[in-house]
């Protein structure tokens, strides 16, 4: 019996495998509203057999995108523009979730492949970016440090962006805390040099997180899972760190968090990672245990025997994979015949499920 094709329950949602697609952005929106790409791109995954395909970071405010090409969830325009997709999803047999983010520093860069690279000047339609503290992401524009009622502001954007995504049928929320953005930056003491309630020691660094956290489970019921992605570790010295981590998803937990989505990296540009498959399964690891609360890996996951041995091991409790789908978007039904393990094909692909 492959434990990776068992089912995984998290409050009243029960997925079909722990298998799950990870979120990765597209930078294919128009004005925050998702296209057709978006439609084909995350249906196909659920075909492909995934248990939970989770949307990419999806701003929560404008002046939050990473880039103006950044799906959001700021208006009802963008919430109706999701429901087919999620709809498409669970035609599929999978359930859908989606990544709630706001960039920080980050934000008002240009998209991977433009011409260009760093922050948008505001003559090509940037804007100004916020974070914890006026420090610039190194090669970025400077930041404006946020103050009180900006705080306020992004806590209450989070939760509206919950609701409109339960209202477009999700069902799952995942809020972001990793890879260098608004969230991560207040977590991490390189980026957030506070004096106030929200710096300094690590309970204050952390409370952003939590009032987000508190905000969206309000939001979203007692029904509905809701996971955080964090990067466990800064991978640079004096950052955020494993031990740091464990304890924030440890108060996550007390506050209704169901899952920590461990990733790393991300908020500096000098960090130091030494990369090779599964890289990132120890420190899912390292949460799981001293968090006490369930864990996904992420990060080279790329064969169904790596994905199960994570989960024999207790590692984590489900895998997140991203370049896998992008390069096979029915990774899901291979691993399966791979594992020997008894799913249901669409109908139209049953000629392929045994030769």
């Amino acid at each position: 019996m492959s434990i990776l094709f068992s089912e995984a329950t998290f409050r009243s949602l029960t997925v079909r495998n722990r298998l799950w697609v990870s979120p990765m952005c597209m930078y294919s929106a128009v004005d925050g509203v998702v296209q057709e790409w978006h439609h084909t791109h995350l249906a196909q995954f659920a075909s492909g057999g995934a248990g939970l395909v989770v949307a990419e970071a999806t701003a929560v405010v404008p002046e939050g995108r990473i880039s103006p090409r950044d799906t959001g969830l700021w208006n009802d325009e963008q919430r109706d523009a999701w429901a087919p997709i999620v709809q498409a999803i669970h035609e599929r047999g999978a359930h859908a979730g989606i990544q709630l983010a706001h960039a920080g520093r980050k934000a008002s860069t240009w998209w991977p492949w433009a011409e260009r690279h760093g922050s948008i000047p505001a003559e090509d339609g940037g804007w100004t970016t916020s974070a914890p503290s006026a420090i610039a992401f190194e090669g970025f524009a400077a930041p404006v440090a946020l103050d009180a009622s900006g705080i306020d502001a992004v806590v209450a954007a989070f939760a509206a962006a919950a609701r409109r995504a339960i209202d477009a049928g999700f069902d799952v929320v995942e809020i972001h805390a990793a890879h260098g953005y608004l969230l991560h930056q207040f977590l991490s003491p390189l980026s957030n040099e506070r004096t106030d309630e929200y710096g300094g020691s690590l309970e204050g660094r952390a409370r952003l997180l939590l009032r987000v956290l508190d905000a969206v489970r309000a939001e979203v019921g007692d029904a509905v899972p809701v996971f955080v992605r964090i990067s466990a570790t800064d991978h640079a010295e004096g950052g955020f760190d494993a031990a740091e981590a464990s304890i924030v998803s440890a108060w996550a937990s007390e506050h209704g968090a169901d899952l920590i989505d461990v990733s790393s990296g991300g908020l500096v540009a000098h960090q130091s990672i030494d990369v090779f498959p599964g890289y990132q399964v120890g420190l899912a690891a390292d949460v799981r245990r001293g968090g006490r609360i369930p864990t996904s890996a992420v990060g080279l996951i790329t064969a169904a025997e790596q994905a199960e041995q994570v989960l024999v091991d207790g590692a984590a409790d489900a895998i997140f994979v991203g370049r896998e789908w992008l390069r096979d978007p029915h990774f899901g039904l291979r691993a399966a015949h791979v594992l020997g393990a008894q799913v249901r094909w669409p109908e139209q692909y049953l000629r392929a499920r045994w030769h």
